[in-house]
């Protein structure tokens, strides 16, 4: 990492331990994205997520090309996206943890579109597949709302440098 002495800021490189630093300046909200493949419930969290069209309402997300959750996700063709209140950090860890009995230690019920939406969450988006393109090592998955909901939760769970934050902490 060099410096400009004009500025004094750090001059980074785009790619690898570079690129994920400065980007981890960006703070994000957590979600776990649900589906059910087969009669199994499976889910994985995600920050990479943001509303993209308002007419008709869709939403995207991206995920790992080498998640093991994803092919099970693709198959069922609707996902929910549940975004997390600033009290669920165990959950966006137990749900980020590979092997996890994730939904045995969960309350959830089945949405319109078929996905488990997770109870106590901040807000829900219960969604169809729309379109699917390639993001390099990740996946963009854009989904067709059919319904959503909101809780009164005081706050988003939010990532930021690394690490879970809250908005009043900062």
């Amino acid at each position: 990492m060099a410096t400009d002495t004009a500025s004094g800021d750090n001059v980074l490189r785009p790619g690898g331990d570079d690129f994920r630093d400065v980007l981890g300046h960006f703070a994000t909200g957590v979600t776990i994205i649900t589906a059910v493949d087969g009669d199994e419930p499976v889910g994985v969290a995600a920050n990479a997520f943001t509303s993209v069209s308002l007419d008709p309402p869709l939403v995207l997300f991206c995920v790992a090309r080498s998640s093991t959750t994803w092919p099970r996700i693709e198959r069922a063709r609707r996902f929910a996206v549940n975004m997390l209140g600033e009290h669920q950090e165990d959950l966006s860890r137990l749900f980020a943890r590979k092997g996890a009995d994730r939904f045995g230690q969960v309350d959830w019920h089945v949405g319109v579109g078929g996905s488990p939406v997770l109870h106590d969450v901040l807000a829900y988006v219960d969604c169809e597949f729309w379109a699917e393109y390639d993001g390099g090592d990740h996946i963009i998955v854009v989904g067709r709302v059919l319904d959503l909901g909101v809780t009164d939760r005081a706050g988003p769970l939010v990532f930021f440098r690394g690490e879970y934050v809250r908005l009043t902490s900062l």
